[in-house]
């Protein structure tokens, strides 16, 4: 097997796991900014539309043309499939989808709006919804800016201001206030794996760049 084969392999395995905690992190709320609900009104989020398996383009297509002919432009923006490019053996780029089955809509979540995402073919619903017509949650910004700079369209790249083994103080999330140490970083996420002490053990998560301070010796 080649080296690029072993390469892909890998890359898939954890893109496979990555699917299956967003699967996890949807059942859990913590891949949505649940702090958002009833403050969603007139306010520009993302959200995430689940689509049947392999028609996650031809949804986009379709979205983009009903927004067209709607004129409902003003409250729904971009449409996207989270792709990122990567090398074949052949070492061609090719797209690779990282969330199957999902589409990521930028939009005000208005009645009508919500009314011509749901009913666009190839939609079967919104994810991050509690049911019973209630709106979805958006997409956390924080989980939306990751996906956006794998796909090469993040914003302006932070400069960290610490290293892998500096001790670094969390400022938001969960572990707000929590201290740890850099043992990972990733520049192109613009993320880093911070070990923190939790239930009595040493335990990674992952931190966005914006989220870490230096603690100075």
């Amino acid at each position: 097997m080649s080296e690029n084969n072993e390469v892909l392999e890998t890359v898939e395995a954890k893109e496979d796991n990555l699917v299956e905690e967003v699967a996890e992190e949807e059942s859990t709320g913590e891949f949505f900014d649940m702090s958002a609900v009833g403050n969603e009104e007139n306010e520009k989020r993302w959200y995430v539309v689940n689509t049947y398996s392999g028609h996650e383009n031809r949804v986009k297509d379709n979205l983009e043309k009903r927004i067209d002919t709607m004129g409902i432009q003003e409250q729904l923006f971009r449409v996207l499939v989270a792709e990122e490019e990567l090398y074949d053996d052949k070492k061609k780029i090719v797209k690779k989808n990282m969330f199957p089955g999902y589409v990521f809509v930028e939009m005000i979540m208005t009645d009508d709006a919500w009314y011509v995402v749901r009913n666009t073919p190839g939609v079967t619903g919104f994810i991050g919804s509690s049911g019973g017509g209630a709106k979805p949650f958006p997409v956390s910004p924080g989980e939306m800016n990751s996906i956006l700079r794998r796909m090469g369209q993040g914003g302006k790249t932070i400069d960290a201001g610490f290293e892998v083994g500096d001790k670094v103080r969390i400022l938001s999330g969960p572990f707000s206030g929590t201290e740890g140490t850099v043992f990972s970083m990733n520049n192109q996420t613009q993320s880093a794996n911070v070990l923190i002490f939790f239930v009595g053990r040493e335990t990674p998560t992952e931190v966005d760049y914006k989220d870490l301070q230096k603690v100075e010796e």
